[in-house]
């Protein structure tokens, strides 16, 4: 299933989309729930309940008022995430970004899955991303794969993480690179480098979606694993690919270091972080070892990005200055 939540009324309403139609959840049944919040909380009981009326709309047993994805408004899928963390898990991409600052790939990489928080009350969907002037002082986009959590836990095994995640989703990972690049100096960060703004959607896309992509787990890797192509567009132009079965570490893996003593809850989004290619920063870098008259490119106002994951949709978003 693909779940979005989008507006309806000035409120945020839960739905899915069916060959271009969004039924919203309110519309076809009243015991469903009606936010994402909500259907998360409700675990597995809640998806399974959404794919009987899933199905039977896409049957045609049943039939239901819907409007047409064009004349939707969508919102991020998960509009109030109880919290974000970002992994760091291709390693191309962080083996890249080390050697083009003139450092070694570090072996800790290999020993266990890191990440950061960032903030859960600046999350956006489809459309503009507001900035600041210092924001647009090497502005940059990460392409990323996010899932969310629908199980309350703690200590959970690799082994059994899959089952505690919802869905998945594209990520864009908007990075402010100046003001990160400053305040990492100080040994501690990302801070207002990432805080600003952290873009998920179009929709969410459950498990059973992406069974036809998945692939074995690599090497003595437990978890999930799907090949599933990964591009960027800005202002139509491909600027990078890559494949989410490269991420290194699974997200049953993360899930386990996220969970190692914390209780994890129903909203918790975790990105993969960005896949190889997947931001200016590294192919800026790559393109100056590798021509000295190479012009970094950076996000600009105006700027279209377009993120595209195969069996996850297309993300879309424009860069506008920051007004009230």
């Amino acid at each position: 299933m693909r779940i979005v939540t989008c507006t309806k009324n000035g409120q945020h309403e839960l739905g899915i989309i069916i060959n271009d139609r969004v039924y919203t959840c309110s519309e076809i049944a009243p015991s469903l729930p009606t936010d994402m919040a909500d259907f998360l909380i409700r675990g597995d009981e809640a998806i399974n309940d959404l794919k009987y009326y899933h199905i039977a709309l896409t049957e045609g047993r049943i039939s239901r008022p819907y409007q047409l994805l064009q004349d939707s408004q969508l919102v991020a899928p998960i509009p109030h995430p109880t919290s974000v963390r970002d992994a760091y898990a291709f390693r191309q991409h962080v083996a890249t970004s080390r050697r083009n600052r003139g450092l070694d790939m570090i072996p800790e990489f290999d020993e266990f899955p890191v990440f950061y928080f960032s903030n859960h009350q600046a999350i956006q969907g489809p459309g503009p991303i507001q900035c600041m002037p210092l924001h647009l002082e090497q502005l940059d986009f990460e392409l990323e794969v996010a899932i969310v959590i629908n199980k309350t836990g703690i200590n959970i095994p690799a082994s059994e993480a899959d089952k505690y995640i919802a869905g998945y989703m594209i990520m864009n990972d908007f990075s402010a690179r100046k003001l990160q690049m400053d305040e990492m100096k100080l040994s501690l960060g990302p801070a207002k480098g990432k805080d600003f703004a952290t873009a998920i959607g179009p929709w969410l896309v459950t498990k059973d979606e992406l069974e036809p992509y998945k692939i074995n787990s690599s090497g003595d890797h437990i978890g999930d694993r799907y090949n599933l192509d990964m591009s960027c567009r800005v202002n139509g132009q491909q600027v990078s690919s890559g494949n989410f079965a490269t991420m290194h570490w699974t997200f049953a893996e993360i899930i386990e270091r996220v969970s190692y003593g914390v209780r994890l809850f129903p909203g918790d989004v975790i990105g993969s972080g960005t896949v190889g290619t997947g931001c200016f920063l590294e192919l800026n870098g790559t393109g100056r070892m590798e021509n000295p008259a190479h012009q970094d490119q950076w996000l600009q106002v105006g700027d279209q990005i377009e993120l595209e994951v195969t069996g996850l949709g297309k993300l879309s978003n424009s860069v506008v200055l920051y007004h009230q």
